[in-house]
């Protein structure tokens, strides 16, 4: 990461054994020391062999996520991670209605769909409800028995529990769109796994989008097949999209967060202390573990100069959400884990019109989760080393496949 830097396409070409992306993480939970001790951009070999740039610096990660001149279209490039898939190239789309790999207006259309939904207002309107499924899930990890698995009792049915009551998808069905996710973001999976878990999510959401038409409930499908702009495979795309990200995401941050604290007492018997410090706590669990590795990925519409770096129009540029919140330019000493960092301008739920749109439901669910785990286990404890912990290395989402408590 450290070799002099090339500026051109043409040097690009020209470089032997450039780095790819590092998927392991050090000590489980830091970010590779790789993209914390190199230049805020460099070179990388993409996933897919082709060469580009990979931004680790802060204010570098803004400016690309910020500007236009950056396309969010997958097609259009390579992944850090993994190939893009080929019928995602060869179709120029992820699939209908799935905006976060759109840019404007297409971005913008769909998503104005649902801001209304999200709004912070609306959110805390959930407060209620969401407390109420921590304390169910409390207590089917306390019936669990010692040890238990935090993830499979607690982490993952806390926020599908509120993903599904949101959408209106039934909650038996959870296995299969825990299944699906659990294939798409597996870092090996295979083009012929992807269109197979896709197409099995796509017919699922289209019979529940057309049994919505049919008999609306009070939930987001049924509104959405009152606006007139969308049609059922749109409405889907939208539905898979929330439904992923809105619990893969928040799982992994409940676990690894929990992880996180485990294996610091200093800081968790702060929390335990002050229970007032968990709203900023989960601003810095949130930047300091930066769950999502390697996206977001975006591809030069024309050359771009990015920290004295020129970006040559088609390359592929990878953000490391990971690094850009460990930059010191963040924030100081930014390699400690502080429960009591005033809240800092962190990247992990992206920036710019991509920035995501359940970060404010995500951030209730935090809180929520963790405040029931300090009050109902005070003794809380990891049930095996460290080391044990079985991590998500093989995943897009990072954090910890299962992770055994006591108490």
């Amino acid at each position: 990461m450290n070799a002099p830097m090339p500026t051109t396409h043409d040097d690009l070409r020209d470089l032997h054994d450039l780095p790819s992306y590092p998927k392991e993480r050090d000590d489980y939970i830091n970010p590779a020391r790789a993209l914390l001790t190199g230049p805020p951009i460099s070179p990388l070999r993409f996933a897919g062999g082709s060469t580009g740039w990979l931004v680790t610096g802060y204010h570098e990660a803004r400016e690309v996520l910020r500007d236009a001149r950056f396309s969010a279209e997958r097609w259009r490039g390579d992944d850090a991670m993994r190939p893009v898939p080929e019928p995602v190239r060869r179709d120029r789309s992820s699939g209908a209605g799935s905006f976060l790999a759109m840019d404007a207006p297409a971005h913008g259309h769909y998503r104005g769909q649902l801001t209304r939904y999200f709004t912070v207002r609306r959110m805390r309107e959930l407060e209620a409800r969401i407390e109420d499924i921590v304390a169910d899930q409390l207590d089917a990890l306390e019936a669990a028995g010692k040890p238990a698995d935090l993830v499979r009792h607690f982490a993952l049915p806390i926020p599908s529990l509120v993903i599904c009551e949101m959408l209106g998808v039934p909650y038996e069905e959870r296995e299969l769109f825990q299944s699906v996710a659990a294939r798409l973001l597996r870092q090996d999976r295979t083009d012929a796994e992807f269109v197979a878990g896709k197409t099995e999510l796509d017919t699922f959401l289209r019979t529940l989008v057309e049994a919505k038409r049919k008999d609306p409930k009070d939930d987001l499908i049924s509104l959405l097949t009152a606006v007139d702009e969308l049609d059922d495979e749109e409405i889907g795309g939208i539905a898979g999209l929330l439904l992923i990200a809105g619990h893969e995401t928040t799982t992994n941050m409940l676990s690894l967060g929990t992880f996180a604290l485990l294996r610091d007492p200093e800081q968790l018997e702060r929390l335990r202390a002050d229970e007032s410090l968990l709203p900023q706590a989960v601003e810095e669990l949130l930047r300091y573990l930066s769950i999502v590795n390697a996206f977001p990925v975006r591809i030069a519409l024309e050359d771009v100069v990015v920290g004295g770096v020129t970006v040559t129009a088609g390359q592929s540029v990878a953000v490391s959400v990971p690094a850009a919140n460990r930059d010191p330019a963040l924030v100081d000493d930014p390699d400690t884990l502080d429960v009591g960092r005033p809240r800092s301008s962190h990247l992990a739920f992206g920036y710019g019109i991509h920035q995501c749109l359940g970060q404010h439901l995500a951030r209730i669910e935090l809180v929520a989760g963790y405040r029931g785990l300090l009050r109902r286990f005070p003794g809380l404890r990891l049930a095996v080393p460290p080391e044990e912990v079985r991590m998500r290395s093989d995943m897009v989402i990072y954090g910890a496949h299962e992770l055994p408590v006591t108490w």
